[in-house]
């Protein structure tokens, strides 16, 4: 069979489907079908097929041109795209506010450095589908530190609207601080002071978060590395009260940052203002001793609430818990035996016949070096001589301390018509939201550290970035609960907790999930670096054909559907 054209004088010639034949010596001719009726492309592709032409040959077959990692990069845009962050960043469209959004992502899906994140979003060296959706095209780390500064005096509007967004009047705000460090010394923020990462001989920074009762984070500020903790809350009335315009709120502060001296001078003139925080140690000890606060009480109770006239106008809350109780009496006994057996050796080295330590100044600055380590001193008591030294252990201050072990007080001046006993203490452990935040932003989430940056103003922007990438990872842990190792239903944890003083519960669901590894439908449980990795094998892929090229996406697993059904997004961004 073949194709003929068979002129038809004036008229269009005559595509005819026929088949030839020999006969007798003779070739015979026999059409089949009229096919001038077709397209010309249907009809040459039907004469190539009769002639046995391959249709499309391995040099014109589809070929995969680039293939990027794209499932992670659509969760996280989706999820930034339904918070509508980029209308916080700003209502009209900029290159620098696509390039912010895309340093949020990149630290959410894989926090580097600058000049690395630049790469990564190259479109030339792209390390996934970012760029692609985005659009941002060629750019370098000049192109993202512009963006950062552009960023920075914006963060007064963008927190504003967070609060406006996750904060009421009345409601708890929940402040903490914690404190990184520096590579370099050359940033005029980089100071030395508290090391909370053990790195006391790096230059330290001082971050200030504040979130809602639930942990989402709402503002952030950075201090010099030397300010004290309680140096920093006046700042953070001021921007509670003028720039989110709360006149009535409950703020939530550990015994560190609210102190009796800042209770006093900088919350104390406010009248609408609540505060919820803890004795120190001292004072819980001088409660004692004065017998207001009585440790019999706690024989048939573990919570229990009474007032002092040293503190006139508030409510003390005492509680114990006997697992913290047994927690701290096994710390103490081990620093105990570990300061003693530093203490022993000094102790050696004076006794020894062979270049013994002496002098008292010598002595005393062994001493104060094995003390110090493990800041046990309060309960030794010690005599140095010129060449020689004892030590025993202070019975009295020992069991002064271990008949507290377990027991701290909650001060507040919140009514209790409008915050219970146990709402109170809830409110205070609700502190552990924003620990979870640092854990995350210093951890292997986020990775706020190293800092490179040298202006202050780069550092502030840096640490704000980092803030937004919390605020979309904390929105996606949250709807990626059910397959994540954390409590989809801490409600009915709660339930079946005996107190509010009692350690907290995970839901029967949690620990039935965390036990199986997973869910009730049968899927895997995942952390959420996992979820991200499992994402990536989603594609985007860019296939030509000829002159024609075109997007496509690898079809999600099962699995991977439901983790962008629970996020609400799609591949196709």
């Amino acid at each position: 069979m073949y194709v003929e054209r068979v002129p038809n004088r004036t008229s269009p010639p005559a595509v005819l489907l026929r088949e030839s034949t020999r006969q007798g010596g003779k070739i015979r001719k026999r059409t089949l079908a009229n096919l001038s009726h077709w397209p010309e492309e249907q009809v040459e592709t039907l004469r190539r097929v009769l002639k046995g032409e391959r249709l499309v040959g391995i040099e014109d077959s589809l070929e995969v041109v680039r293939s990027l990692p794209h499932g992670h990069v659509a969760a996280v845009l989706g999820t930034v795209r339904q918070l509508k962050l980029e209308q916080i960043l700003d209502r009209g469209g900029s290159r620098r506010r696509d390039l912010v959004v895309a340093m949020i992502a990149a630290r959410v899906l894989d926090p580097q450095s600058k000049l690395a994140t630049a790469r990564g979003l190259n479109a030339e060296t792209a390390f996934d589908s970012l760029s692609a959706t985005l659009g941002v095209g060629k750019i370098d780390e000049d192109d993202l530190y512009d963006a950062m500064d552009w960023l920075l005096p914006r963060q007064q509007s963008i927190e504003q609207q967070l609060a406006k967004r996750h904060l009421t009047g009345g409601s708890l705000v929940l402040y903490d601080l914690t404190s990184t460090y520096f590579e370099g010394r050359h940033c005029p923020l980089a100071k030395l002071g508290h090391s909370r990462d053990e790195r006391g001989g790096n230059p330290q920074i001082v971050i200030g978060l504040m979130t809602n009762a639930d942990g989402c984070p709402v503002a952030v500020e950075v201090f010099a590395g030397n300010t004290a903790d309680p140096a920093t809350v006046a700042k953070q009335v001021e921007k509670l009260r003028c720039r989110f315009g709360l006149e009535q709120m409950i703020l939530v502060g550990d015994r560190g940052t609210l102190t009796s001296a800042r209770l006093r001078e900088d919350l104390g003139t406010q009248e609408q203002l609540r505060w919820i925080t803890a004795l120190r140690a001292p004072q819980v000890m001088a409660l004692a001793k004065s017998e207001t606060l009585q440790l019999s009480l706690f024989d048939t109770q573990e919570m229990v609430e009474f007032k002092d006239a040293q503190y006139p106008g508030e409510r003390l809350i005492a509680c114990r818990n006997p697992l913290l109780a047994e927690e701290r009496s096994r710390k103490r006994s081990e620093l105990l035996q570990a300061a003693e057996a530093g203490l022993k050796q000094i102790v050696t080295r004076t006794r020894r016949e062979k270049r013994p330590l002496r002098g008292k100044d010598k002595i005393a600055l062994a001493v104060g070096k094995a003390l110090g380590r493990y800041k046990m001193g309060k309960h030794f008591q010690w005599q140095i001589t010129e060449e020689g030294f004892t030590f025993q252990r202070n019975q009295d201050s020992i069991e002064r301390e271990a008949a507290l072990d377990g027991i701290y007080v909650i001060r507040t001046n919140v009514v209790a018509s409008q915050l219970s006993t146990s709402g109170t203490v809830q409110a205070y452990k609700n502190l552990s939201g924003v620990e979870r935040a640092f854990r995350s932003l210093k951890g292997v989430d986020l990775k706020i550290r190293p800092i490179h940056h040298r202006r202050q103003d780069r550092v502030r922007a840096h640490v704000l970035l980092c803030m937004l990438a919390y605020y979309v990872e904390w929105h996606m842990r949250d709807r990626l609960a059910p397959v994540l190792f954390q409590d989809a239903q801490p409600a009915a944890g709660r339930a079946i907790r005996k107190s509010v003083v009692a350690p907290a519960q995970r839901s029967p669901q949690a620990r039935d999930k965390a036990r199986r590894k997973k869910t009730d439908n049968g899927l895997p449980v995942h952390s959420f670096q996992t979820i991200l990795k499992d994402l990536q094998t989603i594609a985007r892929n860019t296939i030509r054909m000829r002159s024609m090229s075109f997007e496509m996406f690898t079809t999600p697993t099962a699995f991977q559907q439901h983790i962008l059904t629970l996020l609400g997004v799609s591949v196709q961004l």
